[in-house]
């Protein structure tokens, strides 16, 4: 199995992925052992150039930003999960299923505004993995999403499926299938995005 581990102060060390996607969506070659980047400084994006030893990277989770919680928006055929601390900000679910997800509304998920189908969809376009759903009292967990991969988003994080993440706490409902890691340096839920790559304007280039 591919996996991913988090060197103290370093980068991802990545081992046994077959699929690795750059940011213009094309194939980059996978060795059996890859460090990526995450400090956001490496001139060789993604790959790690030891930047994060002159930079003064920390790998610590700081905290501070969204809290580690997980709201229920309840419905008639179905409730939706999400936790705002895991969110990385794509945007996918409020472009494609605005009647559900509202950007800027109060509340801003209307468990009712779409089929159960449609927010299925939705939930498994999030790259997150920040919202998930239930039906009849269950919760639906997808299978593994397809062969292991790490697509790196452009100027935004490592967009993981199917790839273990070890020796990490995981947030609160968090899908350990489906999730997005840092890669600006600026996650205060390290090693988990949290957007802080927007706000900073993380650039692939430059």
């Amino acid at each position: 199995m591919a996996t991913i581990e988090c060197k103290p102060d370093g980068p991802y060390l990545v081992k046994d992925l077959e699929v690795l996607v750059g940011p213009d969506g094309n194939r980059i070659t996978a060795n059996p052992a890859m460090a990526l980047c995450r400090c956001g400084g490496s001139a060789t994006k993604p790959f790690c150039d030891g930047t994060h030893r002159k930079n003064g990277f920390s790998g610590a989770r700081l905290g501070g930003g969204s809290a580690d919680q997980r709201d229920d928006y309840r419905g008639a055929a179905l409730i939706i999960h999400d936790n705002r601390a895991l969110c990385a900000h794509a945007g996918r679910c409020t472009d494609k299923l605005a009647s559900v997800f509202k950007y800027g509304s109060e509340p801003w998920i209307d468990p009712d505004g779409a089929a159960a189908e449609a927010v299925a969809e939705a939930v498994r376009n999030c790259p997150s993995g920040a919202i998930g759903y239930s039906l009849g009292g269950v919760e639906q967990v997808d299978a593994m999403p397809g062969e292991p991969a790490v697509v790196v988003a452009r100027d935004g994080p490592y967009e993981v499926t199917g790839v273990r993440l070890e020796g990490q706490a995981w947030l609160r409902g968090a899908s350990k299938q489906r999730y997005t890691l840092c890669r600006c340096g600026g996650s205060r839920n390290k090693p988990f995005c949290d957007g802080t790559h927007w706000s900073i304007g993380f650039k692939d280039a430059g």
